[in-house]
């Protein structure tokens, strides 16, 4: 499936999808990554997980003034325009009250302002709730989750936010622009060609009708992406109990290799297009909250648009699959 060439500067690995750069350095191998359908690249470089930033989990407590917690969330969030919101299970869902979008909306997840492990009702009734209120703004929606500081996330009460606008993100409008490129010039969806290279791949992990895999360019550290058989958030509804077992069983892996803070982001067309796109659900594992403000986000990832990743894609899908046949010996 892949065929490896040699250059002055190193191996280059080619495979339908993408394309592996290897060069040799004084530590081991660094790899240059680029996807072909939107030339979105990172640079992999496995030693430097040798440097041990992460630290075990630093995560404050209190809840002494949060907006989300019970005592105070009826009182200083705002509502929609007929004067409600949506309350679902834990659930509590209402306009942001400092947009940075067209239509942005936030959902509390639990009553519990700290929150390590989720129950797959949490999940659920959070991802219909944003399906609900997304639903009712016309644009590009999307649906977003930053847990823990570390992960950006400005308050520990767990929340995620939905977004809505005319025009897509710029993730979005290069997968937009470049899957009806494909499906133009090869007479087939893009992302079906993506679930059977990754169901055979090493990096695959579970799920089928949602297919779940160590992405192969990431855009982030230990990023992992869900396929949805759907494009719109018009057909979401069908698909919320499926994606938040794969999202658990995400960070339930998480979890397992000592990391906390995660960012996670649903995908959508705009409902009505069609431009050959399938709607994913992308995570990516981010440093443990540490008193040292240590980030794992720098010139590269904010400025070069260029993530320098740590794992391999590879390594993280052979990582599951001998933690799931461990489990099932125990």
């Amino acid at each position: 499936m892949c065929k490896r060439l040699s250059d002055s500067t190193g191996n280059i690995i080619l495979n339908k999808m993408f394309s592996i750069r290897e060069v040799p350095t004084a530590k081991g191998v660094l790899q240059y990554r680029e996807e072909h359908l939107t030339g979105l690249a990172c640079r992999i470089s496995p030693d430097r997980l040798n440097r041990h930033l992460d630290q075990a989990a630093y995560i404050p407590v209190s809840a002494e003034s949060c907006p989300f917690c019970r005592e105070n969330i009826f009182s200083v969030t705002p509502t929609f325009p007929d004067g409600n919101r949506i309350l679902r299970g834990e659930s509590v869902t209402f306009p942001n009250l400092f947009p940075f979008g067209e239509g942005h909306i936030v959902t509390v997840i639990t009553r519990e302002h700290s929150v390590q492990t989720f129950t797959r009702r949490q999940i659920t009734d959070a991802l219909f709730s944003q399906v609900e209120a997304l639903g009712r703004i016309d644009g590009y929606a999307s649906i977003n989750w930053n847990f823990l500081p570390s992960a950006g996330a400005s308050l520990i009460h767990p929340h995620m936010q939905g977004l809505s606008d005319s025009c897509p993100s710029r993730i979005v409008d290069m997968y937009l622009r470049a899957s009806q490129q494909y499906r133009r010039k090869y007479g087939r969806n893009y992302w079906e060609a993506v679930k059977m290279e990754e169901k055979v791949s090493d990096r695959y992990l579970f799920g089928d009708e949602i297919l779940w895999s160590a992405h192969a360019v990431p855009v982030g550290e230990r990023e992992v992406r869900g396929i949805l058989p759907i494009s719109c958030l018009s057909d979401m509804a069908d698909y919320v109990d499926l994606l938040a077992d794969g999202i658990l069983e995400t960070l339930s892996m998480y979890r397992k290799m000592n990391t906390y803070a995660f960012n996670m982001s649903i995908f959508f067309d705009k409902s009505g297009e069609d431009h050959g796109f399938c709607a994913f659900c992308s995570i990516i594992s981010r440093i443990n909250p540490n008193q040292l403000s240590t980030s794992d986000s720098a010139f590269m990832e904010r400025l070069h648009l260029e993530p320098v990743i740590l794992t391999l894609p590879e390594d993280l899908g052979k990582y599951y699959r001998n933690t799931e046949m461990k489990n099932k010996k125990d």
